[in-house]
């Protein structure tokens, strides 16, 4: 009301969904399923390296050069990288305010504290942090080499082996990938309802999937660390 009687216009449609809670939620959920169909994808690369290293390097290649000769290198892939960017960005700022929009509404805590939701629930905040910063683990370990000593540009193949050689490096890729599983399978649940797909039908089966997709990611995931620890891959 204060913008429309300063400038004499009504807030633009998109401005008025973003300020709503309903908006908020739906952007959470729209930037949440494209995170988790990178992450099915990513997933699927990553299981490459129990092919070799030719096939997990010539994938690594084609993921620089992808769109070409319509594209020019790497821009296939900056693209990907700046939906992807964009969609953290978004579901984070939209989780934090909903979030501090929700203490406010509830400034007094409640006399009787009870469990009122699931683990997955109640650890959504913090399983959200560790992922995020694993990402930027992540993206400092094996797309920039700064942290990954023994990196070799170009070898993703190398690169994994020489990451998952490290205790610190197993370790905190597992706790991470444990996150990502509790975070999706209550973020998918939670993207269902808020975009209308479930219903009193569909409920069970969109549990199953949420459960599903959560243990396939993280068997999926850290079988790749457990395949070095163990000599799989080698």
């Amino acid at each position: 009301m204060a913008l429309a009687t300063r400038t004499g216009r009504r807030p633009s449609i998109t401005r008025t969904l973003w300020d709503s809670s309903v908006g908020k939620k739906t952007v959470m959920a729209v930037s949440g399923l494209i995170m988790l169909a990178y992450l099915v994808v990513h997933m699927l690369g990553n299981l490459k390296v129990f092919f070799g290293p030719e096939e997990l390097n010539a994938y690594g290649h084609w993921l620089r050069h992808m769109g070409e000769p319509f594209l020019h290198s790497h821009w296939g892939l900056w693209a990907a990288r700046i939906v992807l960017i964009v969609s953290v960005v978004a579901h984070a700022v939209s989780a934090y305010q909903l979030s501090r929009r929700d203490l406010k509404a509830r400034p007094v805590a409640y006399a009787h504290k009870r469990r009122r939701a699931g683990y997955a629930t109640r650890t959504m905040r913090w399983g959200g942090i560790i992922v995020g910063l694993f990402i930027v683990w992540h993206i400092l370990d094996l797309t920039t080499l700064t942290v990954n000593e023994r990196a070799w540009e170009g070898h993703p193949y190398q690169n994994l082996l020489a990451t998952f050689s490290t205790w610190y490096g197993n370790t905190i890729y597992i706790v991470a990938m444990a996150a990502v599983a509790l975070h999706v399978r209550h973020g998918f649940w939670s993207a269902a309802q808020t975009l209308g797909a479930g219903n009193a039908r569909r409920d069970k089966t969109l549990k199953f999937l949420a459960h599903a997709l959560a243990l396939v990611l993280f068997a999926g995931f850290v079988s790749v660390p457990v395949g070095v620890m163990t000599g799989v891959v080698s």
